[in-house]
């Protein structure tokens, strides 16, 4: 099923939380050092990361217990927790099991509660679990939070910059993850997002094997370019899921295979003009990623034609 993209700020709203993200970055003297050093932004955020596992038994009942007590409100996550903020005591808990990448996420989510000078009097306690970690998230006070920290983590304008001067194609965010100390979806995420190219990555669950089908992978979500929403529209990816049967399933890399290489394929604007399109895809083995990018504008019709 595919996920709703309520992750946009407005205009204001995003310069805003940028404005504080290089504040952030400023103080820490981390600007332009690569990866962003989150120890140091978590010290001017004054936040502190305890060690002990959040999930350690009964630490949480008594972190909320403690902050009820005190007449505080509370964030409370809906679904596991893997992050809290405790505000007061300017103190972060992580789920220690988490990958170190997504830690590094969490550290700079949980460090936006600290930092934002709105939201650090808001709650004693803040809980955050995957859904308000993700970059769909609904409730403003994630997003900002999650926005705070994507800015944080590639140095703003950082990671576009560099990679404008590398090829465009999957493998660019994918090598740059590893400069960032990013995970690979948030890279590819992050360089689709302020790409000036009309591109796209439609991000799919791991293909499973289906009786008729042969596999069948559930669309997740699709991350759009400016140029390439303006062009095409928001509804040109509208199936639940793709098999071998189509364009988008005849990329999906199979057994060991990490990527489709680079493929033609046309899409129809929302004029009803065909663009000549270069797909390939990725995967991780989690999701897999098809980034489509127009390189030519092609006649006008009415249908999606395969090249």
């Amino acid at each position: 099923m595919r996920r709703p993209d309520d992750c946009t700020l407005t205009p204001g709203q995003l310069a805003i939380i940028r404005r504080e993200a290089e504040r952030a970055l400023r103080e820490a003297g981390a600007l332009g050092v690569f990866p962003t050093p989150v120890e140091d932004i978590m010290a001017v955020a004054d936040v502190e990361e305890v060690k002990e596992d959040l999930l350690s038994p009964g630490l949480l009942a008594k972190i909320c217990a403690g902050a009820e007590m005190a007449g505080g409100l509370l964030k409370r996550a809906v679904s596991k927790i893997i992050g809290l903020f405790h505000a007061s005591a300017g103190l972060v808990y992580l789920d220690q099991s988490l990958i170190e990448v997504k830690k590094r996420f969490v550290r700079l989510h949980e460090s936006a509660h600290g930092f934002l000078p709105w939201q650090r009097p808001l709650y004693a306690v803040v809980e955050d679990c995957d859904k308000s970690l993700d970059p769909d998230a609904a409730d403003l006070f994630d997003r900002e939070a999650n926005v705070f920290a994507s800015e944080v983590l590639f140095q703003l304008d950082a990671f576009r910059d560099v990679a404008e001067s590398r090829a465009f194609e999957v493998w660019t965010p994918v090598r740059l993850a590893k400069q960032f100390n990013a995970s690979i979806y948030a890279s590819i995420r992050q360089y689709v997002s302020k790409n000036h190219r009309a591109c796209a990555v439609v991000v799919l669950d791991m293909p499973a094997l289906i009786e008729g089908d042969g596999f069948r992978a559930n669309l997740r979500r699709v991350v759009q370019s400016p140029a390439f929403t303006e062009t095409f529209g928001n509804d040109i990816w509208n199936a639940s899921y793709y098999t071998p049967g189509d364009e988008i399933g005849r990329l999906i890399p199979l057994g060991k295979r990490k990527s489709s290489g680079k493929r033609n394929m046309v899409l129809v604007d929302r004029n009803g003009v065909r663009h000549e399109c270069i797909a390939e895809s990725f995967t991780q083995g989690h999701q897999v990623f098809v980034l489509v990018h127009s390189v030519k504008t092609l006649t006008a019709t009415l249908f999606l034609i395969s090249a």
